[in-house]
């Protein structure tokens, strides 16, 4: 009788100590971040960040699929690859329509030889390569800063490049800038798409009808 009591108190103590032991292994896959933190962006996504604005100047909190309260956590990491698509869509659309008036020295560049944008995809393989590998470089470059985002010690997007100090200051200047380039980012988005497919369909250069 005594051996069965003293042998409880014995079976308690290690199952406390497993229970404690699993809730300090879950507590290792939690994200470093204050509390106070992450429970806002859980709860007011669009207020913390820019970007629920749509084109009439109306506020419009845009969320079909509750992206920013499933994947709460990983907020941060969407908005940063929605302003990186952005940013390239706006480069794209750009060069895809100066690539329609100038061309680079070189026969092989010329409009004889790549009479349209979209064809030099086929036409220029070497060069198809050496896109892809710049890419690649700069994405290796900017892996560190999107790896230590989840330590929210910057904003989404914000890489510390700003050779001509266009990014202003004033707070309220600053919000207009970010809300500016977001639009104008998933615009580009859809513009880019636009234009390669309807070049594609119509075999046309600038304006692809």
């Amino acid at each position: 009788g005594s051996a069965s009591k003293s042998e409880t108190p014995d079976l308690t103590m290690k199952i406390v100590a497993a229970v404690l032991a699993l809730a300090g292994a879950a507590s290792a896959f939690t994200a470093p971040s204050p509390v106070k933190q992450t429970t806002a962006l859980q709860g007011t996504v669009f207020e913390d960040y820019p970007g629920n604005i749509n084109l009439f100047g109306k506020q419009m909190d845009f969320d079909p699929f509750s992206l920013s309260t499933t994947y709460s956590p990983f907020v941060p990491f969407l908005r940063e690859a929605e302003l990186r698509n952005g940013r390239t869509a706006m480069l794209a659309v750009l060069g895809w329509i100066t690539a329609d008036f100038v061309r680079i020295p070189g026969e092989a560049y010329s409009f004889e030889a790549v009479p349209h944008v979209y064809q030099a995809h086929d036409a220029l393989p070497q060069s198809m390569i050496q896109i892809f590998g710049w890419i690649s470089f700069l994405e290796t470059c900017s892996w560190g800063a999107l790896a230590n985002m989840k330590e929210f010690d910057r904003n989404p997007g914000e890489f510390g490049f700003d050779p001509l100090g266009l990014y202003p200051t004033d707070p309220e200047k600053k919000k207009n800038m970010e809300l500016a380039e977001l639009k104008n980012g998933r615009l580009a988005m859809i513009a880019i798409g636009g234009m390669v497919t309807q070049a594609t369909i119509t075999g046309h250069g600038f304006p692809y009808i």
